[in-house]
């Protein structure tokens, strides 16, 4: 009897909520986003290919380490570890390399607006002169965007911090853009925004002299860290040639399986912990 009580209450449950499911409001969960984690450094080191043709450059890198380490007996994890990570690390490099041009190109485009401020033209048209006479891409970028949202009817203070949000732009950009945004905001006259213009200006120009003085200040310790990081193994593979027994150590599988590995990852490490130092003291 219980049984027979339990199945009908089931089937009266099951039916109940086919019928009322139609009715029901589903829960809003939030949107999947899976972004790629090379995509921003890709846009800003200039890519043009779709991103399949970059997953397979990569497969191509991992297939050619594969047969390198059949071919020179390395282990097959580092050199597929190496291949797929080499790349990403070569296009955040260029990356970098075109962001730091982009701020420096910044400081002179934010140099035109001035000028243009003070032969009497508006901020928008000051900014649109100067963002026409520059070719830096990266540093052309937010401004086109906030213009281009001006030209549709959105207030230019707004544009310009949604477009230096959405540029993803470093916090001494988003710090000028903001600036830049209240000045807007207040509604200042031409002779005073060329000054906060100019002020900016000088901000960023100071900032790349201070980047200029610490990389200058700690080239001497990159050199020798990175010179360090190429004495080691190069004495580790004399005293391999000179020394019979620990060739053979090495040879051994602990010896390509740990103590190789051990090391290279150790001399990436000191290489990355002391660059990541000099950009610590450069922000």
């Amino acid at each position: 009897m219980t049984v027979e009580a339990a199945g009908a209450l089931a089937a009266a449950l099951a039916m109940s909520s086919a019928i009322f499911a139609p009715f029901a409001r589903g829960r809003s969960w939030p949107p999947l986003s899976l972004a790629h984690p090379d995509l921003r450094h890709l846009d800003d080191a200039g890519w043009r290919w779709p991103l399949t043709r970059w997953e397979a450059l990569r497969t191509g890198c991992i297939l050619a380490g594969a047969v390198l380490s059949i071919a020179t007996a390395l282990p097959v994890a580092v050199s597929v570890a190496v291949s797929a990570v080499g790349p990403s690390i070569l296009v955040r490099s260029r990356a970098g390399a075109a962001r730091e041009r982009a701020r420096r190109a910044t400081t002179r485009l934010l140099r035109a607006t001035e000028a243009a401020l003070r032969s009497g033209a508006s901020l928008p048209e000051a900014l649109r002169r100067a963002t026409e006479g520059t070719e830096d891409r990266l540093a052309r970028r937010p401004f086109v965007d906030a213009l281009r949202a001006f030209d549709l009817g959105a207030p230019l203070d707004r544009a310009l911090r949604t477009a230096a949000h959405r540029s993803k732009s470093d916090a001494r950009s988003q710090l000028a853009f903001e600036t830049l945004a209240i000045g807007i905001e207040s509604r200042l006259p031409y002779e005073r925004a060329a000054i906060l213009v100019a002020a900016v200006a000088d901000r960023l120009a100071f900032e790349e002299r201070l980047d200029e003085e610490v990389r200058a200040r700690t080239g001497g310790l990159r050199a020798q860290v990175i010179l360090l990081a190429l004495v080691v193994p190069a004495i580790a593979a004399y005293i391999a040639l000179t020394v019979p027994s620990l060739a053979a150590t090495l040879g051994q599988p602990i010896g390509r399986f740990v103590l190789i590995p051990a090391a290279a990852v150790l001399e990436v490490v000191g290489v990355i912990a002391s660059r990541r130092a000099t950009v610590a003291v450069r922000r």
